[in-house]
Order: C-alpha cells, then sequence, then structure tokens
C-alpha cells in the first residue's frame, strides 16, 4: 500500500468512528520523520481509543501493523507510527496546545472532515 493510500485509508477509519477535524498533512518535502501525518481529535478519551483501536483493527485485516504505539495510557495524545504515516489523535486541548497544523505550516493539507 503506497503511503497516500494507507493515509487516505486512516483517515476513512478515523471517519468511521466520527473522528473530528480529520486532517492528511504531506510532508514529504517538510521531513524526513514520514510521508504524512494523520490528525484528528476525539471529543474525550472513550471517543480517542475507539478511534485508535478502529484504525488499528481495520489495518490489522489488511496485514498492516503498526510499527510504535504510545499514548493508550492518558489517551490525551495517540500516536500510531505505520513508518511512512504517523496518526496523531488528539483531545481538543491537548490538539489546540501543540497545533501541529501550524507547527507544521509548510505541507499541503488535506482536509477530510
Amino acid at each position: 500500500m503506497t503511503p497516500k493510500r494507507l493515509a487516505t485509508a486512516i483517515s476513512k477509519y478515523a471517519l468511521d468512528k466520527n473522528g473530528i477535524d480529520i486532517q492528511i498533512l504531506d510532508i514529504r518535502k517538510c521531513s524526513d520523520v514520514a510521508d504524512y501525518f494523520v490528525i484528528c481529535s476525539g471529543s474525550v478519551d472513550v471517543h480517542v481509543r475507539a478511534i485508535a483501536e478502529n484504525i488499528i483493527d481495520r489495518l490489522n485485516e489488511r496485514g498492516v501493523k503498526a510499527w510504535h504505539k504510545e499514548g493508550f495510557q492518558a489517551l490525551g495524545w495517540v500516536l500510531l507510527d505505520y513508518v511512512t504515516v504517523v496518526v496523531h489523535i488528539f483531545q481538543p486541548e491537548i490538539r489546540d496546545r501543540y497545533s501541529l497544523e501550524k507547527l507544521w505550516g509548510d505541507a499541503p493539507a488535506e482536509k477530510i472532515k
């Protein structure tokens, strides 16, 4: 699966669980960290967990495993690293504080919802 298709699939899986303000940032020209960031919000910790688990489960079904996962203890910011695509699932106040969209403001962004 190409990185763009992976990012698109991840955004769909976040949308399936009513992810809020989903965006795909194309960071290929800005960083070597990954090709894309998928950023979204969940309203509360249970919502953040549901989004993250749906992404993990649906990609596992397709044979795509996360290289690294973190943030499941506090659920304010869950990070799922798929090497070429890094997923950031925030609660709104934490997303506002870190403002990754502004930090990576040079990256082209595609707003999903």
